[in-house]
Protein backbone atom coordinates (compact mmCIF):
# COMPACT_ATOMS: atom_id res chain seq x y z
CA UNK A 1 0.00 0.00 0.00
CA UNK A 2 1.23 3.48 -0.73
CA UNK A 3 2.24 5.43 2.43
CA UNK A 4 -0.03 8.06 1.66
CA UNK A 5 -2.92 9.15 -0.68
CA UNK A 6 -1.06 11.03 -3.75
CA UNK A 7 -2.73 14.32 -5.49
CA UNK A 8 -2.76 14.60 -8.88
CA UNK A 9 -3.41 17.91 -11.73
CA UNK A 10 -4.34 16.57 -14.81
CA UNK A 11 -3.75 19.15 -17.98
CA UNK A 12 -5.58 18.49 -21.12
CA UNK A 13 -8.78 16.31 -21.12
CA UNK A 14 -9.07 14.86 -24.36
CA UNK A 15 -6.99 11.76 -23.72
CA UNK A 16 -6.14 13.30 -20.46
CA UNK A 17 -9.70 12.27 -19.19
CA UNK A 18 -8.30 8.15 -19.28
CA UNK A 19 -6.00 9.54 -17.10
CA UNK A 20 -8.80 10.69 -14.32
CA UNK A 21 -10.22 7.22 -14.29
CA UNK A 22 -7.09 5.64 -14.28
CA UNK A 23 -5.79 7.60 -11.24
CA UNK A 24 -9.13 7.45 -9.69
CA UNK A 25 -8.88 3.70 -9.94
CA UNK A 26 -5.46 3.37 -8.62
CA UNK A 27 -6.47 5.31 -5.52
CA UNK A 28 -5.30 8.68 -5.91
CA UNK A 29 -7.00 11.64 -5.64
CA UNK A 30 -7.51 13.80 -8.38
CA UNK A 31 -7.98 17.33 -7.40
CA UNK A 32 -7.30 19.72 -10.37
CA UNK A 33 -8.14 19.60 -13.45
CA UNK A 34 -7.17 22.17 -16.43
CA UNK A 35 -7.79 23.32 -19.66
CA UNK A 36 -8.49 26.27 -21.76
CA UNK A 37 -12.37 25.44 -22.56
CA UNK A 38 -13.20 25.74 -18.58
CA UNK A 39 -16.81 24.92 -19.29
CA UNK A 40 -16.07 21.57 -20.64
CA UNK A 41 -13.50 21.48 -18.36
CA UNK A 42 -16.46 22.00 -15.33
CA UNK A 43 -18.49 19.39 -16.54
CA UNK A 44 -16.03 16.71 -16.34
CA UNK A 45 -14.91 17.77 -12.87
CA UNK A 46 -18.96 16.98 -12.01
CA UNK A 47 -18.69 13.78 -13.34
CA UNK A 48 -15.46 12.66 -11.57
CA UNK A 49 -16.05 14.32 -8.41
CA UNK A 50 -13.10 16.92 -8.45
CA UNK A 51 -13.17 20.11 -6.57
CA UNK A 52 -10.47 22.62 -9.22
CA UNK A 53 -10.68 23.99 -12.51
CA UNK A 54 -8.25 25.95 -14.34
CA UNK A 55 -7.97 27.70 -17.47
CA UNK A 56 -4.18 28.16 -16.71
CA UNK A 57 -1.72 25.81 -16.09
CA UNK A 58 0.60 27.88 -14.50
CA UNK A 59 -2.05 28.55 -11.72
CA UNK A 60 -2.88 25.22 -11.82
CA UNK A 61 0.77 24.29 -10.12
CA UNK A 62 1.01 27.35 -8.09
CA UNK A 63 -2.65 27.19 -6.25
CA UNK A 64 -3.30 23.18 -6.54
CA UNK A 65 0.02 21.98 -6.07
CA UNK A 66 -0.62 18.46 -6.88
CA UNK A 67 2.27 15.88 -6.12
CA UNK A 68 2.27 13.85 -9.09
CA UNK A 69 0.80 16.27 -12.54
CA UNK A 70 -0.51 14.69 -15.89
CA UNK A 71 0.86 16.09 -19.12
CA UNK A 72 -1.91 15.20 -21.61
CA UNK A 73 -1.50 18.13 -23.98
CA UNK A 74 -0.05 18.96 -27.56
CA UNK A 75 3.58 18.10 -27.60
CA UNK A 76 4.94 21.37 -28.09
CA UNK A 77 3.38 21.96 -24.52
CA UNK A 78 5.10 19.17 -22.57
CA UNK A 79 8.54 20.31 -22.12
CA UNK A 80 7.73 23.95 -20.61
CA UNK A 81 5.01 22.29 -18.45
CA UNK A 82 7.22 19.03 -17.10
CA UNK A 83 9.93 21.88 -16.18
CA UNK A 84 7.55 23.72 -14.36
CA UNK A 85 6.07 20.98 -12.77
CA UNK A 86 9.27 19.75 -11.62
CA UNK A 87 10.23 23.46 -10.13
CA UNK A 88 6.99 22.69 -8.26
CA UNK A 89 8.03 19.86 -6.81
CA UNK A 90 5.70 17.47 -8.34
CA UNK A 91 6.63 13.87 -9.80
CA UNK A 92 5.16 14.05 -13.75
CA UNK A 93 3.79 11.56 -16.15
CA UNK A 94 3.62 12.66 -19.37
CA UNK A 95 1.71 11.49 -23.12
CA UNK A 96 3.39 10.33 -25.96
CA UNK A 97 5.26 11.20 -27.90
CA UNK A 98 7.09 12.56 -25.17
CA UNK A 99 8.71 15.76 -26.82
CA UNK A 100 8.84 17.23 -30.38
CA UNK A 101 12.79 16.45 -30.51
CA UNK A 102 15.54 14.23 -29.09
CA UNK A 103 17.05 17.31 -27.95
CA UNK A 104 13.92 18.40 -25.93
CA UNK A 105 13.79 15.25 -24.73
CA UNK A 106 16.83 15.39 -23.16
CA UNK A 107 16.06 18.50 -21.27
CA UNK A 108 13.49 16.58 -19.76
CA UNK A 109 15.88 14.12 -18.62
CA UNK A 110 18.00 16.85 -17.25
CA UNK A 111 15.39 18.47 -15.61
CA UNK A 112 14.19 15.84 -13.49
CA UNK A 113 17.40 14.59 -12.57
CA UNK A 114 18.32 17.93 -11.28
CA UNK A 115 15.06 18.44 -9.26
CA UNK A 116 15.18 15.03 -8.36
CA UNK A 117 11.74 13.94 -9.57
CA UNK A 118 10.46 10.90 -11.08
CA UNK A 119 8.86 11.16 -14.31
CA UNK A 120 6.97 8.69 -16.88
CA UNK A 121 5.91 8.12 -20.34
CA UNK A 122 2.18 7.21 -20.90
CA UNK A 123 3.32 3.92 -22.75
CA UNK A 124 -0.16 2.10 -20.97
CA UNK A 125 -0.44 -0.09 -23.69
CA UNK A 126 2.22 -2.06 -21.80
CA UNK A 127 0.00 -3.02 -19.19
CA UNK A 128 -3.02 -4.56 -21.39
CA UNK A 129 -3.09 -8.52 -20.28
CA UNK A 130 -2.45 -9.71 -23.28
CA UNK A 131 0.98 -7.88 -23.76
CA UNK A 132 1.58 -8.83 -20.30
CA UNK A 133 1.33 -12.04 -20.71
CA UNK A 134 2.95 -11.65 -24.51
CA UNK A 135 6.07 -9.91 -22.47
CA UNK A 136 6.34 -12.94 -20.00
CA UNK A 137 6.43 -15.64 -22.39
CA UNK A 138 9.39 -13.21 -24.60
CA UNK A 139 10.98 -13.33 -21.61
CA UNK A 140 10.95 -16.67 -20.62
CA UNK A 141 12.09 -17.75 -23.81
CA UNK A 142 9.43 -18.83 -25.95
CA UNK A 143 10.14 -17.41 -29.23
CA UNK A 144 13.93 -17.93 -29.18
CA UNK A 145 16.23 -16.06 -31.94
CA UNK A 146 13.65 -13.89 -33.17
CA UNK A 147 13.19 -13.53 -36.94
CA UNK A 148 11.09 -10.90 -37.95
CA UNK A 149 8.42 -8.40 -36.28
CA UNK A 150 5.06 -7.26 -37.95
CA UNK A 151 3.13 -4.63 -36.27
CA UNK A 152 0.34 -2.38 -37.12
CA UNK A 153 -1.91 0.35 -35.39
CA UNK A 154 -4.83 1.38 -37.53
CA UNK A 155 -8.38 3.41 -37.07
CA UNK A 156 -10.61 5.93 -38.85
CA UNK A 157 -9.88 9.07 -36.77
CA UNK A 158 -9.52 11.64 -39.90
CA UNK A 159 -10.49 9.35 -42.39
CA UNK A 160 -13.81 11.55 -43.42
CA UNK A 161 -12.57 14.58 -45.79
CA UNK A 162 -14.66 16.91 -44.02
CA UNK A 163 -13.09 16.16 -40.61
CA UNK A 164 -12.31 19.65 -38.77
CA UNK A 165 -8.68 20.52 -38.74
CA UNK A 166 -7.34 19.81 -35.49
CA UNK A 167 -3.95 20.63 -33.32
CA UNK A 168 -3.16 16.62 -34.54
CA UNK A 169 -3.14 17.51 -38.53
CA UNK A 170 0.18 20.43 -37.48
CA UNK A 171 3.27 19.24 -37.56
CA UNK A 172 4.74 22.14 -35.58
CA UNK A 173 2.19 21.35 -32.53
CA UNK A 174 1.91 17.91 -32.96
CA UNK A 175 5.43 16.69 -34.10
CA UNK A 176 4.05 13.88 -36.09
CA UNK A 177 0.67 12.57 -37.16
CA UNK A 178 0.11 8.72 -37.22
CA UNK A 179 3.54 8.60 -35.70
CA UNK A 180 3.36 9.54 -32.76
CA UNK A 181 -0.46 9.60 -31.91
CA UNK A 182 -0.30 5.81 -33.03
CA UNK A 183 2.75 4.42 -34.32
CA UNK A 184 5.33 5.56 -31.06
CA UNK A 185 3.35 2.81 -28.80
CA UNK A 186 4.12 0.32 -31.56
CA UNK A 187 8.15 1.65 -31.31
CA UNK A 188 7.82 1.30 -27.69
CA UNK A 189 6.01 -1.93 -27.29
CA UNK A 190 8.85 -3.42 -29.84
CA UNK A 191 11.75 -2.16 -28.01
CA UNK A 192 10.53 -3.30 -24.74
CA UNK A 193 9.71 -6.72 -26.23
CA UNK A 194 12.91 -6.84 -28.49
CA UNK A 195 15.62 -4.19 -28.04
CA UNK A 196 16.64 -0.89 -30.11
CA UNK A 197 15.79 -0.23 -33.19
CA UNK A 198 18.96 0.65 -35.36
CA UNK A 199 17.62 1.29 -38.55
CA UNK A 200 15.23 2.26 -40.46
CA UNK A 201 13.68 2.93 -44.03
CA UNK A 202 10.19 4.79 -44.10
CA UNK A 203 7.33 6.19 -46.66
CA UNK A 204 5.04 8.63 -45.24
CA UNK A 205 1.46 9.85 -46.56
CA UNK A 206 -1.14 12.99 -45.74
CA UNK A 207 -5.09 11.12 -46.41
CA UNK A 208 -6.50 14.63 -47.69
CA UNK A 209 -3.51 17.21 -49.13
CA UNK A 210 -6.42 19.56 -49.36
CA UNK A 211 -6.96 20.06 -45.65
CA UNK A 212 -5.83 22.41 -42.99
CA UNK A 213 -4.32 22.73 -40.00
CA UNK A 214 -6.53 24.49 -37.07
CA UNK A 215 -6.98 28.09 -38.41
CA UNK A 216 -6.59 26.96 -42.08
CA UNK A 217 -2.95 29.49 -42.57
CA UNK A 218 -1.47 26.51 -44.20
CA UNK A 219 -1.59 22.61 -45.20
CA UNK A 220 -2.17 19.98 -43.05
CA UNK A 221 1.35 18.34 -42.68
CA UNK A 222 1.43 16.09 -40.10
CA UNK A 223 1.58 12.46 -41.71
CA UNK A 224 -2.05 10.27 -41.63
CA UNK A 225 -0.15 7.17 -42.57
CA UNK A 226 3.27 5.91 -42.64
CA UNK A 227 4.90 2.66 -43.65
CA UNK A 228 8.50 1.22 -41.73
CA UNK A 229 10.68 -1.75 -41.91
CA UNK A 230 13.60 -1.61 -39.45
CA UNK A 231 16.19 -3.55 -37.74
CA UNK A 232 16.53 -4.03 -34.47
CA UNK A 233 19.81 -4.71 -32.89
CA UNK A 234 19.55 -8.24 -32.04
CA UNK A 235 19.00 -8.60 -35.83
CA UNK A 236 15.48 -9.36 -36.31
CA UNK A 237 13.51 -7.00 -38.99
CA UNK A 238 10.58 -5.14 -38.29
CA UNK A 239 7.14 -4.37 -39.89
CA UNK A 240 5.56 -1.73 -38.95
CA UNK A 241 2.04 0.10 -40.20
CA UNK A 242 0.36 2.97 -39.23
CA UNK A 243 -3.21 4.56 -40.46
CA UNK A 244 -5.62 6.82 -39.08
CA UNK A 245 -7.26 6.79 -42.34
CA UNK A 246 -8.04 2.79 -42.18
CA UNK A 247 -11.81 2.54 -42.58
CA UNK A 248 -13.79 0.11 -40.43
CA UNK A 249 -11.02 -0.41 -38.16
CA UNK A 250 -9.37 0.32 -34.55
CA UNK A 251 -7.01 -1.95 -33.34
CA UNK A 252 -3.22 -3.01 -33.02
CA UNK A 253 -1.07 -5.81 -33.08
CA UNK A 254 2.28 -7.38 -32.75
CA UNK A 255 2.97 -10.70 -34.43
CA UNK A 256 6.56 -11.88 -33.18
CA UNK A 257 8.13 -15.38 -35.04
CA UNK A 258 11.13 -16.54 -33.92
CA UNK A 259 13.33 -19.74 -34.13
CA UNK A 260 11.41 -21.61 -31.31
CA UNK A 261 7.92 -20.27 -31.09
CA UNK A 262 5.25 -17.29 -32.85
CA UNK A 263 3.38 -14.87 -31.12
CA UNK A 264 0.62 -12.76 -32.32
CA UNK A 265 -1.13 -9.81 -30.09
CA UNK A 266 -4.14 -8.02 -31.20
CA UNK A 267 -5.92 -5.76 -29.26
CA UNK A 268 -9.00 -4.65 -30.79
CA UNK A 269 -11.73 -1.72 -29.38
CA UNK A 270 -15.22 -3.16 -29.95
CA UNK A 271 -16.87 -6.02 -28.37
CA UNK A 272 -16.82 -6.94 -24.69
CA UNK A 273 -13.65 -7.47 -22.97
CA UNK A 274 -11.97 -6.04 -25.10
CA UNK A 275 -9.34 -4.57 -23.13
CA UNK A 276 -7.64 -7.61 -22.45
CA UNK A 277 -6.82 -8.26 -26.22
CA UNK A 278 -5.85 -11.51 -27.68
CA UNK A 279 -3.01 -13.75 -27.36
CA UNK A 280 -2.13 -16.42 -29.75
CA UNK A 281 0.90 -18.72 -29.50
CA UNK A 282 2.60 -21.57 -32.02
CA UNK A 283 5.01 -23.93 -31.69
CA UNK A 284 6.95 -26.85 -33.72
CA UNK A 285 4.46 -27.85 -37.25
CA UNK A 286 1.11 -26.33 -34.88
CA UNK A 287 -0.70 -23.27 -36.35
CA UNK A 288 -1.53 -19.99 -33.90
CA UNK A 289 -4.07 -21.23 -31.14
CA UNK A 290 -5.53 -19.17 -28.27
CA UNK A 291 -3.43 -18.14 -25.21
CA UNK A 292 -5.84 -18.31 -22.56
CA UNK A 293 -6.00 -14.83 -20.61
CA UNK A 294 -7.57 -13.87 -17.21
CA UNK A 295 -10.83 -13.11 -17.67
CA UNK A 296 -11.75 -8.97 -17.26
CA UNK A 297 -12.20 -7.56 -13.85
CA UNK A 298 -14.81 -5.00 -12.94
CA UNK A 299 -12.05 -2.70 -12.99
CA UNK A 300 -13.35 -1.86 -16.34
CA UNK A 301 -16.55 -0.19 -14.30
CA UNK A 302 -19.96 0.13 -15.83
CA UNK A 303 -19.73 3.23 -18.11
CA UNK A 304 -18.88 1.35 -21.38
CA UNK A 305 -17.13 4.87 -22.03
CA UNK A 306 -13.91 3.40 -23.69
CA UNK A 307 -11.90 6.35 -22.36
CA UNK A 308 -12.88 5.24 -18.61
CA UNK A 309 -11.96 1.41 -19.60
CA UNK A 310 -8.70 2.07 -21.06
CA UNK A 311 -8.30 4.59 -17.96
CA UNK A 312 -9.27 2.05 -15.27
CA UNK A 313 -7.22 -1.31 -17.09
CA UNK A 314 -4.34 0.18 -18.81
CA UNK A 315 -3.42 3.77 -16.99
CA UNK A 316 -4.32 2.23 -13.55
CA UNK A 317 -1.76 -0.49 -13.34
CA UNK A 318 1.03 1.79 -14.60
CA UNK A 319 -0.07 4.50 -12.06
CA UNK A 320 0.55 2.17 -9.21
CA UNK A 321 3.58 1.03 -10.33
CA UNK A 322 4.77 4.54 -10.93
CA UNK A 323 3.74 5.09 -6.98
CA UNK A 324 5.63 2.16 -6.13
CA UNK A 325 8.63 3.73 -7.95
CA UNK A 326 8.25 7.44 -6.05
CA UNK A 327 8.55 5.56 -2.57
CA UNK A 328 11.27 3.21 -3.36
CA UNK A 329 14.34 4.54 -4.34
CA UNK A 330 16.18 2.10 -5.63
CA UNK A 331 13.36 1.38 -8.03
CA UNK A 332 13.36 2.78 -11.38
CA UNK A 333 9.82 4.43 -12.73
CA UNK A 334 8.99 2.42 -16.52
CA UNK A 335 8.13 3.57 -19.35
CA UNK A 336 10.94 6.03 -18.32
CA UNK A 337 11.58 9.38 -20.19
CA UNK A 338 14.75 7.69 -21.35
CA UNK A 339 12.12 4.74 -22.73
CA UNK A 340 10.59 8.70 -24.34
CA UNK A 341 13.83 9.88 -25.48
CA UNK A 342 14.57 5.93 -27.17
CA UNK A 343 11.36 6.36 -28.71
CA UNK A 344 11.64 9.97 -30.12
CA UNK A 345 15.13 8.94 -32.19
CA UNK A 346 13.01 6.02 -33.88
CA UNK A 347 10.38 8.36 -34.73
CA UNK A 348 13.20 11.20 -35.92
CA UNK A 349 15.11 8.32 -37.58
CA UNK A 350 12.04 8.04 -39.53
CA UNK A 351 11.24 11.69 -40.29
CA UNK A 352 14.60 11.88 -41.69
CA UNK A 353 13.75 8.39 -43.97
CA UNK A 354 11.22 9.89 -45.47
CA UNK A 355 12.43 13.40 -46.45
CA UNK A 356 15.88 12.02 -47.98
CA UNK A 357 14.57 8.75 -49.04
CA UNK A 358 16.96 6.36 -47.81
CA UNK A 359 17.94 4.28 -45.06
CA UNK A 360 19.03 5.87 -41.70
CA UNK A 361 20.93 4.55 -39.05
CA UNK A 362 20.40 5.28 -35.19
CA UNK A 363 22.99 6.03 -32.71
CA UNK A 364 23.12 4.27 -29.30
CA UNK A 365 21.79 6.81 -26.90
CA UNK A 366 23.38 7.60 -23.40
CA UNK A 367 21.78 9.44 -20.61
Amino acid sequence: MPNKQYTVGIVGLGYGRAHVAGFQAAGCKVVALCQRDTSAAAELAVRYGVLQVYSDWHAMLATARPDIVVIATPPALHLPIMTEAFAAGSHVVCEKPLALTVDEAHRMIAAAQAARRSAIVGFNWRFAPAMQRMKAMVDAGFLGRVFHVNCRWFNAAWVERGAAPSWRMDRAVAGYGALGDLGVHLIDLVRWLFGDVVRVMASSGVGYPSRTVAGGARAADAEDFSHVVAELRGGATMALTVSRVARGLNEHSIEAYGESGALSMRQCRTGAGWQTGELRMAQGADLLSTVELPAPTSDAGESGDRLDITGRTTIAPMVRAFVAAIENPLSAPAPSLHDGLQAQAVLEAIAASVANRCWIDIAPISV
